[in-house]
């Protein structure tokens, strides 16, 4: 007789970069607590997990391929298996709906995975709780969003505090959070609408269900950043959320030999402003000049890492311009290592919540510009009091949402590098990055949730040795 098989937690990430790579973090985690995993992905995905996941430490761990769906998707070529690559991001939620038709495939593979003991699975595969409930074992969802917007987001659809404002710009409380406002325009459309309706609408509903189903939440954050807003949902929302982050201290730093360019660049530039807006924004041409030109004007030294279809849409001839004091990096690079470089002393970001947990880890104060999605409000938590890692970028005409002129860019760039409320930002972070690494140590909360959220997804027993799965 062989040897008992360990329970393998199954982990299984949405086909988007700022998904996955949280995930992938938490692969590493659990597999240093002594957790067998098996992570699911399609083929065009599984290069880059493999290249990700391929430390010593980690090497046993299983990478399952499932065949994307080849139902077409309007507006999507053939091949397309990442959100990454998607034409527009108004194909998003299409997209998102084909992965349903993953589900035979997947429980095919899971029955050659005995026994299985949980299955952790982005928010947006909701069906994966039917599974799990079929096989009888828990299902935790990660969402990738911080506590404060997750928690923010539930209370607005259920207690509708914002159900007597006129416009979309009035300010109006929240009677459980004492201190805070916000406007209908920190939320995306249509969402900020008083009666939303429509697919989209449709869609959430669809995955709160499966939320409400599921064992647990999975949050990539930390206890002490975010304290009223988690106790508030494991108090009065529910399912219990474990935080478990910040995930991206679980990144192993890059071997010095091999430097990018860019990397390079930074060694004899100081200090460093950083530029990068994610991969799923899009940002309109108007936009990205204005952008450019604040940044041009400001006359601080920048790394702005941009896709390259967006080169086109900056005035002929900026990069020419600036080229003493700025560098325009048109490939994927790896963030993380940029925000540790010590030239980079200030973010002017998007606001994912990824990337505001990379910078706050690095100690780099963020200069919010938030685009899409729940990032008026990660920049709203970034900027306030309670947070008070970073400074905003205000849209013309003091709407949260809108139109950034250049004037602002340059004075907001300059008072992050060089004023005083950037001086005091600085400090800040220097503090919350702190809290952030003991969070993570050994006996700090996250380390702490980590180990409560595999004793809960075992039954309450102690995890068995680690025993390699193959597929």
């Amino acid at each position: 007789m062989g040897a008992v098989s360990s329970p393998c937690f199954v982990i299984f990430p949405f086909m988007a970069h700022g998904h996955t790579i949280p995930l992938l973090y938490l692969v590493r985690l659990l597999r240093r607590r002594g957790i067998s995993v098996a992570v699911f992905t399609t083929p065009a995905n599984a290069p880059s997990i493999r290249s990700f996941l391929k430390d010593d430490d980690i090497k046993s761990t299983s990478i399952i391929e499932l065949p994307f769906p080849n139902k077409p998707i309007d507006g999507v070529p053939p091949g397309v298996e990442n959100t990454h690559d998607l034409p527009s991001i108004s194909s998003f939620f299409e997209f998102v709906n084909v992965t349903t038709l993953m589900r035979p495939d997947f429980e095919n593979a899971l029955e050659g995975l005995h026994p299985v003991g949980c299955i952790i699975s982005d928010a947006f595969l909701g069906w994966t709780q039917e599974t799990a409930a079929k096989l009888g074992v828990p299902r935790y969802f990660f969402f990738g969003m911080s506590g404060f917007a997750t928690t923010v987001h539930r209370v607005l659809e259920r207690d509708r505090p914002h159900a007597h404002t006129s416009s979309l710009d009035e300010p109006f409380g929240f009677p459980d959070f004492p201190g805070l406002e916000l406007t209908r325009n920190h939320f995306e459309p249509p969402f900020n609408e008083l009666q939303p309706s429509g697919p989209q609408v449709d869609f959430i509903l669809q995955l709160g269900v499966t939320m409400v189903k599921s064992q647990g939440l999975i949050v990539n954050s930390f206890y002490e950043l975010e304290t009223r807003y988690l106790e508030y949902w494991n108090n009065n929302i529910g399912p219990k959320a474990w935080c478990v982050g910040p995930l991206c201290l679980a990144a192993k730093p890059p071997p010095t030999s091999e430097n990018q360019p860019w990397i390079q660049w930074l060694d004899h530039n100081s200090p460093v402003l950083y530029v990068a807006f994610g991969t799923q924004a899009e940002i309109s041409a108007e936009q990205l000049k204005e952008i450019a030109e604040g940044l041009e004007r400001s006359g601080v030294k920048f790394l702005w890492v941009i896709r390259p279809k967006m080169m086109k849409h900056l005035e002929e001839g900026f990069e020419e311009r600036v080229k003493d004091r700025g560098l325009m990096v048109k490939v994927w690079a790896n963030q993380n290592e940029i925000l540790m470089h010590k030239s980079v002393t200030g973010f002017l970001s998007h606001c994912g919540w990824n990337s505001v947990m990379e910078s706050v880890c690095a100690k780099v104060p963020i200069l919010a510009l938030p685009f899409m999605a729940e990032q008026h409000l990660n920049a709203r938590f970034v900027a306030a009091e309670e947070c008070g890692v970073g400074l905003r970028v205000m849209p013309r005409g003091g709407s949260v949402r809108g139109f950034v002129e250049a004037e602002e860019v340059e004075k907001m760039v300059r008072e992050l590098m060089d004023g005083s409320r950037g001086a005091e930002v600085r400090k800040r972070v220097e503090e919350v990055g702190e809290a952030a690494a003991e969070a993570m140590r050994h006996g700090g909360s996250s380390w702490v949730g980590l180990g409560g959220l595999i004793e809960d997804a075992s039954g309450g027993k102690e995890a068995l040795p680690i025993v390699a799965i193959t597929q």
